[in-house]
């Protein structure tokens, strides 16, 4: 999957008398040193979790390296940090230079949307370096203010220079000059919960408490990220999530295919995270994966429901030895006696054949999805295809309970005549037919 996020990491090998200067008089050379390599090392916990669940280049940029030193201060960044990281020297300058270049070398590497953190934030976690990376969708600066005046994070989706000169850096003025500079420009911006960096005495409390609940943070993480994707759902959409309301453990991620109904407002206004992307179901759950941040992924039609105990079941069927991934029993609205004929053979086609289909909310564990790289980009069957290749890893299951599925589909042309053709669509897919052709006899049934 190609890289399009970068996340910039500002750091400096903890030497005593170099670093965290500030709290020398507090904890001595040594102990302010040995801060340093203890919040960095925080900061790189939080943000293998962002990396575990989106892709996403990391850089760690250290500060002090002299020219002819740069080679073996490398070597000590990777010796403490590990090799897995990609390790840059900072540039001569001030605070603003030398993010500027970082921010532009990004660029140049043709990333969309970059993201500066220092190492001086432990509340910074990893939903909130994910929810910045969700803000540059549509906003040009994310900023996270810190409680002293500066700023803990900020992302960019191009490089402007203007947001990084005639900045008073190190003072309680950065993020007023900076926002200041970004309203003059017409930037839009969002803005991240105000946290305390640590830098001086008084904010040692802060580490203190990161200390005493070492499990806080992973608590708050959530367990099942929910992507729906959507396309003129307004007559649905509310419903199901005004159903996931009742789980606020869960992420719900709602990612739009350029809807021209009300589908967005109504899902902004339910308080979910709402994505734009371009049309297309395959790219819609791809990039609603790339930003979910929990362990397991479970891909929701705009017009189903769930089962109240859909949390236990997927966790109990990803649980069992040999199952990859699982889906639900389907049950369709409706009172036709067809509607019952494809209900069983549903049951039997995902039971005997481990071939549920994308109606029946697939799940898997997020490092799964991305050992088989998402969803290939069909404009059809990309449901049936990422379920065949699943199946190569494992056993497809299918929980004890059935989603509840709009039957608008099967209304529209009758039970019959859409039961044929959805089986034309998979026979013509086994001989061949190119998946646009496919697309266009199915056309109005997305």
């Amino acid at each position: 999957m190609t890289q399009t996020d970068r996340l910039i990491i500002f750091t400096r090998y903890p030497c005593p008398g170099k670093a965290k200067t500030r709290l020398i008089p507090a904890l001595g050379a040594e102990g302010a040193a040995a801060l340093q390599r203890q919040m960095t090392e925080h900061t790189l916990t939080q943000v293998k979790s962002v990396v575990d669940a989106r892709s996403l280049s990391v850089e760690i940029w250290f500060a002090d390296g002299e020219p002819e030193s740069q080679e073996t201060d490398r070597q000590l960044m990777q010796d403490w940090l590990g090799a897995e990281w990609s390790y840059h020297s900072q540039v001569p300058g001030d605070l603003g230079t030398r993010m500027a270049w970082a921010f532009q070398q990004a660029f140049a590497d043709r990333m969309e949307r970059v993201i500066t953190i220092g190492t001086d934030c432990p509340h910074l976690n990893t939903e909130r370096i994910a929810q910045a990376f969700r803000a540059l969708q549509n906003h040009d600066l994310v900023l996270g203010p810190a409680t002293d005046g500066g700023y803990y994070l900020i992302g960019l989706r191009q490089f402007i220079p203007e947001l990084f000169v005639e900045i008073a850096w190190s003072t309680s003025e950065v993020l007023q000059e900076t926002i200041k500079i970004a309203e003059s420009l017409e930037l839009s911006i969002a803005y991240l919960d105000p946290l305390t960096d640590i830098d001086r005495p008084e904010d040692l409390p802060v580490w203190e408490e990161i200390l005493q609940a070492p499990d806080r943070q992973a608590a708050t993480q959530s367990n099942l990220s929910v992507i729906i994707p959507v396309l003129n759902e307004a007559d649905t959409i509310q419903a199901i999530l005004n159903s996931l309301q009742h789980y606020p453990e869960i992420e719900i991620i709602v990612v739009d295919g350029g809807s021209q109904d009300q589908t967005v407002a109504l899902a902004e206004a339910s308080g979910v995270t709402v994505i734009s992307s371009i049309p297309g179901r395959s790219r819609q759950m791809n990039i609603g994966a790339q930003l979910a941040t929990s362990e397991i992924l479970l891909f929701l039609h705009g017009d189903t429901h769930l089962p109240a105990e859909f949390i236990s079941l997927i966790q109990q069927t990803l649980a069992q030895s040999g199952n990859i991934a699982g889906a639900f029993e389907l049950q369709i609205e409706g009172t036709a006696l067809g509607l019952r004929f494809v209900e069983w053979g549903v049951k039997w086609r995902s039971r005997l054949f481990q071939l549920p289909y994308g109606d029946q909310a697939l799940f898997l564990k997020k490092s799964t999805f991305h050992q088989l790289k998402g969803f290939s980009d069909l404009p059809i069957m990309e449901d049936f295809e990422f379920v065949r290749r699943l199946q190569q890893l494992g056993k497809v299951a299918i929980a004890s309970a059935p989603v509840i599925t709009s039957g608008r589909r099967w209304q529209k042309l009758g039970v019959l005549k859409t039961t044929l053709l959805n089986q034309l669509v998979i026979i013509a897919y086994f001989l061949g037919v190119s998946p646009d052709r496919l697309a266009r006899w199915y056309r109005g049934k997305f």
